[in-house]
């Protein structure tokens, strides 16, 4: 397990150093305690071997040493009690003999031999005990010094921020604790999470990583280098300077995906639209009895059709086999038909060797027909059905088995009409998830960040009677860790995140929040011992985060490197763009 040599060697007087005692404690309580502290009449706190330490402030890390071990806390509150409080005045910063109180919630148990840090509380401490400020080299190094005893040293470290601004205590994280039990990047605009993605991917590059990153708005358009590709669907304002355009097949598209978006209405509608595709399917599975793509149906021999169906029957049947969308409109017409035809119309006997003329539902299936026909023909979707680029699908299977480390795929270019988006990210996440099921990602581990994420997961396409779920994402949430296949969400609306989806993120890394609803999710999110942290979020400043979750049950505030290829996010120049 990794330490700081400057810590151990010098333990425990480099742990607990006079110029950093804060004061003692004057009250135990389970769930926290309070201390007398000694330094509350000084203007401003301390700085010691390059850092600057509150000695007192509120959020300020601290070590209380115990009869037994040490104790891992945070300040919460400062206060005078009431009969002093007139006592602080405009000249404040003359008293120094203040009698303040500070509050702190009691976070985990530090070992006195090993230094190894434990959530929650081994043996409470006595009253006079002393508090100290944690030294910002040991709260640094909380990441490693929580991990279990007998862990291997970590040979890939991900290099994220510091504790204090002047950036002397840098932390890194393994990426087992970051993306091992999936990862959620949440913040409201300006808070720094776009930052914050992509310091995190820059860090991942320096390493063998497999980061596939679907970039809703082309913000990260800057990344460069030799492992790096970019691809973009549609047409994007703004592209990489080596991006490559992809299209999506529809084959990428299981049946629900059609039903839904092109919402067949009523009775009829819907069973002559699945037929069309069913007779599609074996006209592409055996082409020897299509005619010009599709089935001809109106007064023609069911003989031929059975034949082929007893051959193909399994492959029929799936709801993933392949078909020309675009012969749809023409094959809903052939199963417009009466099921069997007539020896001697209208009065005749039945012949059900052959389907019948034309039944006039036809008509009841043009309202279809023209949204099927939109669709089809919508800029929105022309990546899908009117484009002749390579497949991103194979471009994807190629990434898992080549050397490169990012592979950015830009979605800005696909407009929001019919929820073109939503289905085409929906789409690219079926196609990973099934990758991950064929085990695919068993030696080779596969991150997929999603930008945006609020706009892709919990929605559902369709109306009430072809409703279809978009979950590809969230089944990747639940169920894509034990295949190698982890997900990186980044959102600034964690509430429109389903609540079955954001409690299986094990890390979050939250900036400013200041919704009300935003932090009451993340809080149920995290679990009981983390909510403590909440209160600090709508005060953090631009990019600055708390790092909180499972593997990190000791919630961590960083700030975060700047990026090298800073995200494209800013808003238009008012002073230049309407300047005289």
């Amino acid at each position: 397990m990794s330490r700081s040599p400057n810590i151990e060697e010098a333990f425990p007087r480099g742990l607990l150093r006079p110029e950093l005692f804060i004061g003692v404690l004057s009250s135990v309580t389970a769930q926290a305690v309070r201390f007398n502290l000694n330094d509350a009449g000084f203007p401003s706190g301390a700085h010691f071997l390059g850092g600057r330490y509150g000695k007192g402030e509120v959020g300020e890390f601290v070590l209380i040493e115990g009869q037994i071990n040490l104790l891992l806390g945070r300040v919460v509150e400062i206060r005078l009690p009431e009969p002093e409080r007139r006592s602080v005045d405009a000249a404040h910063s003359k008293v120094m003999d203040l009698d303040a109180v500070g509050t702190i919630q009691l976070l985990g148990s530090v070992a006195m031999d090993s230094l190894r840090v434990t959530a929650g509380v081994e043996s409470y401490p006595r009253l006079g005990d002393r508090v100290y400020a944690a030294p910002h080299n040991f709260v640094a190094d909380l990441p490693s010094l929580m991990e279990p005893e007998g862990s291997p040293e970590s040979k890939v470290l991900l290099r994220l921020g510091s504790i204090d601004v002047a950036l002397e205590s840098t932390v890194s994280i393994r990426p087992e604790k970051l993306f091992g039990r999936h990862c959620a990047i949440l913040g409201t605009t300006g808070g720094g999470k776009s930052w914050t993605t992509a310091r995190i991917i820059e860090e991942c590059l320096k390493h063998k990583a497999k980061i596939i990153l679907l970039d809703a708005t082309g913000e990260y358009r800057g990344f460069s280098g030799p492992f790096v590709t970019h691809f973009h669907l549609g047409s994007p304002v703004n592209t990489a300077t080596c991006s490559l355009p992809r299209s999506l097949p529809p084959t990428c598209f299981v049946e629900s995906d059609f039903i839904a978006l092109f919402e067949p209405a009523g009775k009829v509608q819907g069973p002559k639209m699945r037929a069309a595709m069913r007779s599609l399917r074996l006209a592409k599975l055996v082409p020897t009895i299509a005619t010009n793509g599709i089935i001809k149906k109106i007064d023609q021999s069911k003989g031929p059709v059975i034949a082929a169906e007893a051959g193909v029957a399994a492959q029929l049947d799936d709801p993933r086999q392949d078909f020309d969308v675009h012969k749809l409109s023409a094959q809903i017409e052939q199963e417009c038909v009466y099921p069997d035809a007539f020896a001697s119309y209208p009065k005749g006997s039945k012949d059900p060797t052959k389907w019948g003329s034309d039944s006039g539902e036809l008509s009841y299936c043009l309202s279809l027909i023209s949204r099927i026909s939109a669709v089809i023909t919508s800029p929105s979707f022309s990546c899908v059905f009117n484009c002749s680029d390579p497949a991103l699908t194979t471009a994807i299977d190629d990434f898992i088995i080549n050397d490169q480390r990012l592979l950015r795929i830009c979605l800005s270019g696909v407009a929001y009409e019919f929820k073109a988006r939503e289905i085409v990210a929906n789409a690219i996440g079926r196609h990973l998830l099934n990758k991950a099921r064929a085990g695919a990602f068993a030696n080779s581990p596969v991150v997929v960040a999603v930008d945006e994420a609020h706009n892709f997961l919990g929605r559902q396409i369709g109306g009430e009677e072809t409703v279809a779920r978009l979950d590809a994402f969230e089944l990747i949430a639940k169920e894509g860790r034990k295949f190698g296949l982890n997900i990186c969400l980044t959102t600034q609306r964690p509430r429109d995140i389903t609540e079955g989806v954001l409690s299986q993120m094990g890390t979050l890394v939250v900036h400013r929040l200041t919704n009300d609803r935003d932090r009451e999710v993340v809080e149920r999110a995290c679990g009981e011992i983390d909510r403590s942290a909440s209160s600090f979020l709508p005060n953090l400043k631009p990019g600055e985060a708390a790092i909180i979750g499972a593997d990190f049950p000791i919630p961590l505030t960083i700030h975060i490197f700047p990026p090298e290829a800073q995200p494209k996010s800013d808003g238009p120049n008012y002073q230049n763009c309407w300047g005289i």
